[in-house]
């Protein structure tokens, strides 16, 4: 059971409709986590111009840290959002699971980010150095690793604001990953 509806376009501000539309216009949809930003007058356009400001990664590479985030924080909506936007990103079902785990062994340097963004987030931002250094080895580059951690704040926001309010996810479920493991 939820502990927050999912406001509908009516119950937000005007700001927040006028961002609802141009969702509908550009997903589809509203995503029920988007809908749920929209409680607060700002967070929805903040969060947007956050998750779409200008970066070194290349949207492959943001899911490969979408992922092994959302996973390390157990967020059921984020890892089905990306599971989907993944697989349009390139992505197999194999790989993705993968990356859930925090690894790539089908590309080097997308493992070395992926351990990356797992390590950063298990240990709350200190980040063993060894990690960071096979990061570098793979061709990494200090802007990477500064837009990573970014990334990595940018997905925890998400990963914490379904956590706190239990909104239905509106994509196909990812299984957990310890039973596609077994």
């Amino acid at each position: 059971m939820s502990k927050f509806n999912v406001p509908k376009r009516e119950e937000v501000s005007t700001s927040n409709q006028a961002i609802f539309d141009n969702l509908e216009k550009a997903v589809g949809f509203v995503p029920n986590l988007y809908a749920t930003y929209a409680y607060s007058e700002n967070a929805l356009a903040n969060y947007l111009a956050l998750s779409s400001a200008n970066t070194s990664l290349t949207a492959k590479q943001k899911e490969v840290v979408n992922l092994a985030v959302s996973q390390v924080n157990e967020c059921t909506y984020c890892l089905s959002a990306h599971t989907a936007i993944g697989k349009m990103n390139g992505f197999n079902d194999s790989e993705i699971l993968e990356l859930r785990a925090g690894k790539a062994s089908f590309d080097p340097k997308l493992d070395a980010l992926a351990a990356l963004a797992k390590n950063i987030t298990e240990n709350r931002g200190a980040t063993d150095e060894a990690v960071i250094e096979r990061f570098f080895n793979a061709g990494w580059t200090k802007e990477n690793l500064i837009d990573t951690i970014v990334l990595v704040g940018d997905k925890t926001i998400s990963n914490y604001i379904h956590k706190t309010t239990d909104v239905p996810v509106d994509f196909p479920v990812a299984a957990p990953l310890q039973s596609v493991e077994a």
